[in-house]
């Protein structure tokens, strides 16, 4: 497989190497490793393996710890993928590149049968969210790099570019499932 394939299968599986919503921190440690930062706060916390992003809480049915969401940040990847892909990652799916582009990924979706629907209310006029309809995750996609006007250099390697996918979110607090 191939990065692209990780992004495809994250998106329309909503799950990463078999751990996906309403596992257990111990299923992600076991899928991703044990090298990650935990922030903690208000009930919830958040596991940060780099380009993997985790929500867990307690669930309040059975009051065990799970996954109530994750997200992807390629956008991490732009200076070096070096430290932000989880060694299970590189393993499964070989090196990843700097940078996920839209039109890659959404072709690659589509190939796997899946629509994608573009949101309104999305992040403005300088970010565009789209919606894979089947599994409910949201793909952010850049749209104006440098909103603000601060001087933005579309050559160099490590700065966005307009049609870059800069986070993707897998929830079903977002599409009311699960």
């Amino acid at each position: 497989m191939s990065d692209l394939g990780f992004y495809v299968h994250a998106v329309t599986r909503r799950e990463i190497l078999g751990a996906g919503i309403r596992t257990t921190p111990d299923a992600w440690a076991a899928a991703l490793g044990q090298d990650y930062v935990e922030n903690h706060g208000g009930g919830t916390f958040l596991r940060d393996y780099g380009l993997v992003e985790i929500s867990f809480a307690e669930e309040t049915e059975s009051g065990n710890v799970a996954c109530f969401g994750f997200g992807l940040k390629p956008h991490r990847l732009l200076g070096s993928t070096e430290g932000y892909v989880p060694q299970a990652l590189l393993r499964e799916y070989g090196p990843f590149a700097n940078r996920v582009r839209f039109d890659t990924l959404r072709a690659a979706i589509e190939a796997a049968g899946r629509t994608l629907e573009h949101e309104d209310g999305g992040g403005g006029d300088d970010i565009h969210r789209y919606r894979v309809v089947e599994s409910g995750a949201r793909i952010h996609v850049i749209v104006d790099p440098d909103p603000y006007g601060y001087g933005h250099d579309p050559d160099d390697p490590e700065e966005s570019r307009a049609g870059d996918v800069l986070s993707i979110d897998v929830s079903p607090m977002w599409w009311g499932t699960e």
